[in-house]
């Protein structure tokens, strides 16, 4: 493995980004009905600027991976860096939403950092080592988020805008950081093309869909992300309205899987994937995680939320397998353009699902059917395994 100070940084980077994102979380919801004047007109305010940056990361993201190839990844995640960090300034300092929208959606059109830390370990790491290193990328990804919270509850009860400032602070702290330390891992291909087809975020990623084994990963992908999704959004109410937990109980259990996620990340998925191969990790993760979100549609028990959580972290290795795979079929002068499509698959995942799970969930509770959301996302989930069960493990050579 080859450039360590560099892997430290973009291991860094994607722990401040979640610490970032977690230093918030608990704070939303006070913030921005302190702007809005009310709660409801605080929650609708919310789901606008949240919205916002899914769908400007969607349009954007496979642009900024082709960036990445044609002129090399470091201006493009550092740039990706500033814009968030002046995000959170502008939520620290906006005294009304409308500005906060129009930071968000240009954060959202900035947001580069996974393509560019997926792409980039994909230019400095062997490909046997491949699911190692993200696999360290998902237990820093986990271990920003159990932090931040915990931060940001200690920091609002000082003041709601405080978290803001910190994470703002995080952010520009890490772009000063990676401008003094970060290599550039790809020099750059000036004969890759930019043009409107490949600026249209449905021209990038129909290019990578046509591929026959990465068009396959990719929509495994968005079915993985979809089921992900519906179960983040949904579980903590699934367990306060089946089970009467509260909010501590709630982020003891999620601060608990959150940091078995990043042990397992750190030290087992890379010994798992050499043993298994990408692929057979991937469908077994797969499976595993198929099986916890059934599970949970069903669960009638605390224990059982217990047990099924656990199934749920071990089947979280599959997420670095497949990155690998996906890494391994991809030819080296394109992996920023193919890590920007399956950000961009993701950002798409991430604007519907948290919608369409809410008015599933919402409508099951009269119908005492609690558990429906959970057994979609068992769905999806299910339906990703079998696309990857069906993927040859290798794909034609890629062309340059």
């Amino acid at each position: 493995m080859r450039r360590a100070p560099a892997l430290s940084f973009l291991l860094v980077t994607v722990f401040v980004d979640m610490l970032g994102l977690g230093l918030i979380v608990p704070i939303v919801p006070a913030l921005m009905t302190a702007v809005t004047g009310d709660a409801a007109g605080g929650a609708r305010w919310s789901g606008w600027i949240g919205s916002s940056y899914g769908l400007l990361q969607f349009l954007a993201a496979p642009l900024l991976g082709r960036i990445s190839d044609r002129y090399g990844r470091r201006p493009v995640l550092l740039v990706s860096l500033a814009c968030l960090g002046g995000d959170y300034l502008a939520h620290a300092v906006s005294p009304a939403p409308w500005p906060m929208l129009v930071l968000h959606a240009l954060a959202g059109a900035c947001a580069g950092t996974n393509t560019v830390v997926n792409a980039y370990i994909a230019d400095v790491v062997e490909p046997q080592r491949r699911a190692r290193a993200y696999g360290l990328v998902g237990s820093a990804f986990a271990a920003g988020f159990v932090a931040g919270p915990t931060l940001g509850g200690l920091l609002g009860a000082v003041d709601v805008r405080l978290p803001f400032f910190a994470a703002a602070g995080l952010a520009l702290a890490n772009v000063v950081y990676g401008y003094a330390v970060l290599p550039e891992s790809w020099p750059g291909d000036r004969t890759v093309p930019l043009t409107l087809r490949m600026a249209n975020p449905a021209g990038g990623l129909a290019g990578v869909l046509r591929r026959p084994v990465l068009g396959r990963l990719a929509r495994a992908r968005f079915a993985a992300d979809v089921a992900r999704m519906t179960g983040q959004v949904s579980w903590t109410f699934l367990v306060t309205y089946r089970f009467a937990w509260d909010p501590a109980h709630v982020g003891l259990v999620m601060a608990a899987a959150a940091l078995a996620r990043a042990a397992l990340q750190a030290w087992a998925a890379g010994p798992v994937v050499r043993w298994l191969g990408d692929k057979r990790a991937a469908v077994l993760g797969g499976t595993l995680g198929a099986l916890a979100l059934a599970g949970t549609a069903v669960a009638s028990a605390p224990w059982e939320i217990y047990v099924l959580q656990a199934v749920g972290v071990l089947g979280s290795a599959g997420g670095a397998a497949a990155q690998s795979w996906l890494s391994r079929v991809t030819g080296a002068a394109e992996q920023g353009t193919v890590q920007g499509a399956l950000t961009g698959i993701g950002a798409l995942a991430e604007t519907v699902t948290p919608v369409a799970a809410g008015v599933v969930f919402a409508w099951s509770l009269p119908h005492a059917l609690p558990g429906l959301v959970f057994a979609g996302a068992a769905a999806f989930a299910a339906a990703s395994t079998l696309v990857l069960a069906a993927t040859p493990a290798t794909a034609p050579a890629a062309r340059p």
